[in-house]
C-alpha cells in the first residue's frame, strides 16, 4: 500500500492526486499497466512531482503530440516496461463547413460535452478553421462520439476516428530573447518575457492569471529560478534559461518565450 495520507499532504489538486494513487495501487497489485483519464497541466505537473518520491510505482505521460497540454497517464510497477505506445488515444476529425459560422476551440468542446460526456475523457483539441477541427479522446468514447456529435454550433459535422499521424499539430513558435535584471522576481522576469509593463504584469499576477510550473502564483515578488516555466493565460509561455551574475551584480537571463 502507498502512504496515501503522506502524499496527499498540503497537495492542491486533491480529488485527482487521489484517484491516481487508487490507480497505482491497483497497478502494484495486478502487476498491470493502468491507464487514467486526461489531467490538464496544472494536475500533471502535481501528479508527477508527488509520484516521483515513489520507487515502486512509474509513469508514462503522453497526450498525442509532444506539446499536448492534456495527458493521460500510464501507470505500472517499476519493474515492468513502460512506454507512451501504452497510453492509447483515438483522434476524431470533426469536419463541417465552418467557412460562414466560425467556431473556436470553447465551441468544439461544448459541442462534445453537450453530447453527455466528461471532460476527463478528452484531450486537446486542434481547431482547423474553417475546415471543422481534430480531436483527442479516450479510445472508448470514439464510437460514442461518431454517432452523437454532428453538430457545431450551427454548422453540421461528421465525426470519424483518423490515424495518430495525421494530427495536424503546429510545432509553437518561439522567440528567445536576454534580459537583465535587478533581481529575479517574477513580475520582472515575467514583464521582460512578455513585453508588457511591470504594472500590468503584477495585475495579472494579482488576479491568478499566471502560473509557475503550472502552479498559480499570486505574489510578484516570487523569485524564478531556471528551468522555471511561466504561463499567462492566452498569453502563451515562458521558459527561464541560464541566468548568470553580471559585474554590477544584476542578473543576466536567458528566456525562450512560446507563443
Amino acid at each position: 500500500m502507498l502512504p496515501r495520507e503522506e502524499l496527499l499532504k498540503g497537495v492542491e489538486n486533491r480529488d485527482s492526486v487521489a484517484r491516481v494513487i487508487d490507480q497505482a495501487e491497483q497497478a502494484i497489485k495486478t502487476w498491470e499497466v493502468v491507464v487514467t483519464d486526461f489531467f490538464s497541466p496544472p494536475e500533471l505537473a502535481e501528479i508527477q512531482r508527488v509520484f516521483s518520491r515513489l520507487t515502486d510505482v512509474q509513469l508514462v505521460a503522453w497526450g498525442g503530440y509532444p506539446q499536448a497540454e492534456r495527458q493521460r497517464l500510464a501507470i505500472a510497477r517499476a519493474e515492468l516496461p513502460l512506454d507512451q505506445s501504452q497510453v492509447s488515444l483515438v483522434v476524431l476529425e470533426i469536419a463541417g463547413n465552418f467557412l460562414f459560422d466560425s467556431a473556436t476551440h470553447r465551441d468544439f468542446l461544448g459541442a462534445m460535452l453537450g453530447t453527455g460526456i466528461v471532460r476527463e475523457k478528452t484531450g486537446d483539441i486542434i481547431v482547423l478553421g474553417e475546415r471543422g477541427a481534430q480531436a483527442i479522446v479516450v479510445p472508448e468514447l470514439a464510437e460514442f462520439l461518431q454517432i452523437h456529435l454532428n453538430q457545431v454550433r450551427s454548422v453540421p459535422v461528421k465525426t470519424q476516428p483518423i490515424e495518430l499521424a495525421e494530427l495536424k499539430v503546429r510545432e509553437p513558435k518561439k522567440k528567445e530573447l536576454t534580459t537583465v535584471e535587478a533581481s529575479l522576481r517574477l513580475d520582472a522576469i515575467a514583464s521582460a518575457g512578455f513585453g508588457m509593463s511591470r504594472s500590468k504584469m503584477v495585475d495579472l499576477i494579482d488576479s491568478g492569471d499566471v502560473r509557475v510550473n503550472w502552479k498559480e502564483v499570486t505574489q510578484a515578488s516570487s523569485q524564478v529560478k531556471s528551468g522555471d516555466l511561466i504561463a499567462i493565460r492566452g498569453k502563451g509561455r515562458l521558459e527561464v534559461g541560464e541566468i548568470a551574475v553580471t559585474k554590477k551584480e544584476r542578473y543576466r537571463v536567458q528566456l525562450t518565450r512560446y507563443m
